[in-house]
């Protein structure tokens, strides 16, 4: 036999970067389960939660914003009725003027006068306040007439089970029930 090479010095060769680097993966594939652990610090952060994320500050700001609305909401309503008490204000001294100059009375008449065309906001709320009315009303009465039938049939079956669970003084079950509820069955199917 000829001199070999002992195989450490064969993979030193031309090959000694790959392998190298193959052994690096291996060595990174292979970790523990336990891991190097938390520092201290990050421990510490982990176990709080973030502020992100607080169903009692969330409840807050939203009872705040549905507030801000109402406010907003009322603000604008105000400044609506103080411009139409300006407008109907200048609209009467205007009136007034008219009716000094001219001594008639033209401005009562458009006054009284309503226009049967532009319904009035109270007539407008009170259809709509009636209509809901009677949509409240009709719910009620289906919703009552679901809970009347719900406790009929919570009756009628209950009444079923004591019938088909009653036992005999030996501890038998009393099969009469138990044949006769059978047999409705069987009529039923017969009939559909």
């Amino acid at each position: 036999m000829k001199h070999q090479k002992p195989r450490d010095e064969e993979n030193r060769g031309e090959n000694n970067g790959s392998n190298s680097i193959k052994m690096n993966n291996n060595m990174k594939k292979k970790k523990r389960l336990g891991g190097g652990g938390l520092s201290l610090e990050a421990f510490a952060n982990a176990k709080t939660k973030g502020d992100f994320y607080n169903l009692s500050i969330i409840k807050k700001q939203k009872e705040f914003y549905k507030n801000a609305k109402h406010v907003k909401k009322y603000k604008k309503l105000l400044k609506q009725q103080s411009q139409q008490h300006d407008i109907s204000s200048a609209i009467r001294s205007v009136e007034d003027e008219n009716e000094t100059e001219d001594g008639s009375s033209m401005g009562l008449n458009k006054q009284n006068k309503k226009n049967p065309g532009i319904p009035s906001l109270k007539e407008m709320y009170d259809k709509k306040h009636e209509k809901k009315e009677k949509e409240r009303i009709e719910m009620q009465a289906v919703l009552q007439a679901k809970k009347e039938e719900r406790e009929k049939a919570e009756a009628r079956r209950k009444a079923a089970r004591e019938k088909m669970f009653k036992k005999t003084r030996a501890g038998q079950p009393v099969m009469k029930y138990r044949i006769e509820h059978l047999l409705e069955t069987i009529q039923n199917s017969a009939k559909n």
